[in-house]
C-alpha cells in the first residue's frame, strides 16, 4: 500500500483541478443571486480558471524542469487550496474572478507536473498501472463534477464547491510531502516568460472581444479594438517565439499540416463538446425549474457515454490510425449537436438525450487519442512540447467557447424577447435570462401578462440553444472532415521520414484533460 502513496497524492490533486472546471456550471444561478453578478462576470467566473490553466500549462512544465516537479506540484497544491478558500469567502464577483484566476495558476502547476511525478516514482509494470489509474481519475472527475456541484449547492450552498477543496488539498499535501520522490532538476532549460505573456495576451484579448461582441455588438469600437489587440499580440508572440532558444511553443511544429490540424481540432473539440453544457445547466435550473442536483444529473448521459466510449476505444482502437478516432469523434460531436437542436420552448430535458449520447460517444472516442496523435506528428525532440500543446489548445477551446456560446445565446434571446412584444430593454434582459435570472425578469412583469411572458422566455432560450447547437455542430463537422483529410497524408509522410520514437513521459502531460 505504501508504494501507491505517490499515486494517491497525484490523483487527489488531479481530481480537484479537473472537478473545478465543471463543478461551477451547476452553481451559476446561485452565484448570481448571492453576489448580484452580471452576465459577463458570470462567464469570467467559469472562463478565467481555464484561461489561466491553458496559458500557463506549457510554461510551468518548463519551470518544473528547473525547480523539480515535486516542489512545483506541492507549491501548486498550496496555491490551489488558498485560492479555493478565497473563492469560498468571496463577497463580490470581482473577488471571485480574481481568486479563480489564482486557482488556475495552482491547477496549471499541478497538472503540468503530473506525468513527470508518476514517471519518476514508478518503473516497469507499476508505471503502467499508475498511468492507468491516473487516466481513470481524469474520466471520473469529468463525470462527477456536475453531480458533486449540484449536491453541494443544493444541500449546503455554492461556496462549498470551493471550500470542499481544502481538506482534500491538505491530505494531498501531507501525502505528497512524505512520499513523493525528489525530482531531477535540469539547469539547461529556461522559462519562456515573454512567450507566456504573449500567449496569455492573445487569448485574454480575444475572450474580452467575444464578450464585448455579445454586449455591444460586433461592429462596436471597443470590440474591434480588442480583436485588433489580440491580432497584434499574436504577431508579437510569433516574432518572440521565432527568436528564442527555448520557446514555449516551437512554431516550426505549426508548419506541419498534421500538427496544425490536430491543434485546430483540439480547440474545436472542447469548444463544441463542452462550452454549451454550462448554459444547458443554467437552462435546466432557470427555465425548467430543476434543482441543482437534477440539473447536474441531466448531464450524466453525456459524461457516462464519454467514459464508456473511452474505455472501449482504448481496447478496440489502439492500433487504428489516429485520424480515424479523432476525425470520427468530431463528426459524432457534430451529429450529436445537430440532434440537440430538437429542443423547443415546451421541451423537457429528454429532448437532449439522443444528442448527449452521440456527442458523448464522440468525446470518448477522440479524447484519449488527441495527445498521442500530437506526439506522433512532432519530431522526437519536440514530443514533450507537442503533448503539452495538445492539452493547452484543448483548454483554450473551452475558454474561447464560453464567451462565443454566451454571445450567440444572448443575441438570439434578445431578438426573441423583442419579437414577443412584452419586454423593453431587451439586450439587458437577455443577459439576465442567459445568466439564469429568468425569475427576476418575470417578477417585473405585470401578473396578468406573466404566463405569456414566461412562454416567450422559454421559447427564446430554446431558440438560443438551437442556434448554439447549430454553430457547434457545423464547426465540429468541418474540423472532423479536415482531420480525416489532412492528418492522414501528413502522418504517412512522417512515418516514412523518421523512425518512431518513445515519448518522454517525464515531460509530456499525456492524455491531457479528457473532458471539461
Amino acid at each position: 500500500m505504501r508504494k501507491w502513496m505517490p499515486l494517491l497524492a497525484v490523483c487527489l490533486g488531479t481530481f480537484m483541478l479537473l472537478i473545478d472546471v465543471t463543478i461551477v456550471s451547476v452553481a451559476l444561478p446561485q452565484v448570481t443571486d448571492s453576489l448580484d453578478a452580471s452576465f459577463s462576470a458570470l462567464q469570467w467566473v467559469v472562463d478565467i480558471y481555464v484561461l489561466v490553466l491553458a496559458a500557463l500549462l506549457m510554461a510551468l512544465g518548463s519551470l518544473s524542469d528547473l525547480l523539480g516537479a515535486r516542489r512545483l506540484y506541492l507549491a501548486g497544491l498550496a496555491v490551489f487550496a488558498l485560492s479555493s478558500l478565497a473563492c469560498g469567502l468571496a463577497t463580490d464577483s470581482q473577488l471571485l474572478i480574481a481568486a479563480r484566476g489564482v486557482q488556475g495558476i495552482g491547477a496549471a502547476a499541478m497538472f503540468a507536473t503530473n506525468t513527470a511525478l508518476l514517471a519518476g516514482n514508478y518503473q516497469g509494470r507499476d508505471r503502467g498501472v499508475a498511468f492507468g489509474m491516473w487516466g481513470a481519475v481524469n474520466g471520473a472527475a469529468a463525470a462527477a463534477g456536475p453531480i458533486l456541484g449540484g449536491l453541494l449547492t443544493e444541500h449546503l450552498n455554492w461556496r462549498w464547491i470551493f471550500l470542499v477543496n481544502l481538506p482534500v488539498a491538505a491530505v494531498a499535501l501531507y501525502i505528497g510531502a512524505r512520499h513523493l520522490a525528489t525530482s531531477v532538476r535540469r539547469t539547461d532549460r529556461r522559462l519562456d516568460l515573454p512567450g507566456t505573456i504573449g500567449f496569455t495576451l492573445v487569448a485574454t484579448l480575444l475572450i474580452f472581444g467575444l464578450l464585448h461582441a455579445g454586449e455591444d455588438g460586433w461592429g462596436d469600437g471597443s470590440t474591434l479594438a480588442l480583436f485588433g489587440g489580440s491580432a497584434l499580440a499574436l504577431v508579437l508572440f510569433v516574432l518572440t517565439e521565432r527568436g528564442r532558444r527555448d520557446p514555449m511553443l516551437d512554431l516550426r511544429l505549426m508548419r506541419t499540416p498534421s500538427f496544425a490540424t490536430l491543434m485546430a481540432g483540439a480547440v474545436v473539440f472542447s469548444a463544441a463538446a463542452f462550452a454549451n453544457l454550462v448554459f444547458v445547466s443554467v437552462w435546466a435550473q432557470s427555465v425548467l425549474g430543476f434543482s441543482p442536483v437534477k440539473a447536474g444529473l441531466i448531464l450524466m448521459p453525456f459524461s457516462g457515454m464519454s467514459f464508456l466510449a473511452a474505455g472501449l476505444a482504448g481496447r478496440f482502437l489502439a492500433n487504428v490510425p489516429p485520424q480515424y478516432p479523432i476525425g470520427g469523434g468530431l463528426l459524432l460531436i457534430g451529429i450529436g449537436s445537430f440532434l440537440e437542436m430538437s429542443v423547443t420552448g415546451t421541451s423537457g430535458w429528454t429532448a437532449l438525450l439522443a444528442g448527449f449520447l452521440v456527442a458523448g460517444a464522440g468525446v470518448g472516442i477522440a479524447s484519449p487519442v488527441l495527445a498521442s496523435a500530437a506526439l506522433a506528428a512532432a519530431p522526437p525532440d519536440r514530443m514533450g512540447m507537442a503533448g503539452g500543446a495538445a492539452n493547452t489548445f484543448r483548454q483554450l477551446g473551452f475558454a474561447l467557447g464560453i464567451p462565443a456560446v454566451g454571445t450567440i445565446l444572448s443575441g438570439v434571446i434578445a431578438d426573441k424577447l423583442a419579437d414577443g412584444g412584452h419586454f423593453t430593454h431587451t439586450d439587458t434582459l437577455a443577459d439576465l435570462v442567459t445568466g439564469g435570472q429568468s425569475a427576476a425578469v418575470l417578477a417585473a412583469v405585470p401578473g396578468e401578462s406573466r404566463a405569456v411572458a414566461q412562454r416567450v422566455i422559454e421559447d427564446a432560450y430554446a431558440a438560443g440553444l438551437d442556434r448554439v447547437f447549430l454553430a457547434g455542430g457545423l464547426v465540429a463537422v468541418v474540423a472532423g472532415v479536415l482531420v480525416l483529410l489532412v492528418v492522414r497524408g501528413a502522418a504517412a509522410q512522417t512515418a516514412t521520414d523518421s523512425a518512431p520514437a518513445t515519448p518522454d513521459l517525464t515531460k509530456t502531460p499525456e492524455g491531457g484533460i479528457p473532458a471539461v
